[in-house]
């Protein structure tokens, strides 16, 4: 117990809850384990939450500098009192537009792609956890007690 609570893993934290309680049984201490559980994985999704709010808010930050910049382009063509507008003064709004999607695009990207990743990866380490913290509790199971099918 002493060694899992001084662990400051997610296997550590649910195997600590569930030696803390194993007096109670064994049914009471996989009850604390998957308290403790859902609560380590809740937190590790909310850590992750952070890189799909910027994968998914960076591409309307670009869209909205795409759109002033097409806005101030077509103010220049607007305001041109006669003759061709002049094509420096529409090229920065345009210019303006590409840059700010551009950057939306370079900061969606890369977060999407490390939000999937890291959330298959969570998934994988709360199943692992899972199935290896049930295993060692195993030999805290009596006999008479009914095994918990999940």
């Amino acid at each position: 117990y002493e060694l899992a609570k001084a662990d400051d893993s997610f296997l550590g934290h649910i195997l600590s809850a569930g030696l803390s309680r194993v007096s109670g049984g064994y049914d009471e201490a996989l009850e604390a384990m998957q308290e403790v559980g859902e609560e380590e994985n809740l937190r590790l999704e909310q850590r992750l939450g952070y890189l799909a709010l910027i994968g998914t808010i960076s591409p309307m930050i670009g869209l909205l500098g795409t759109v002033e910049g097409m806005v101030q382009s077509f103010m220049v063509i607007a305001t041109t009192a006669t003759g061709a507008p002049d094509p420096q003064e529409l090229a920065k709004g345009i210019s303006k537009a590409l840059f700010t999607t551009l950057v939306g695009l370079y900061l969606a990207i890369p977060a999407l792609m490390a939000y999937h990743i890291l959330r298959n990866r969570v998934t994988r380490l709360v199943m692992e956890v899972g199935v290896v913290s049930e295993g060692m509790m195993r030999r805290f199971r009596k006999s008479g007690d009914k095994k918990i099918e999940a």
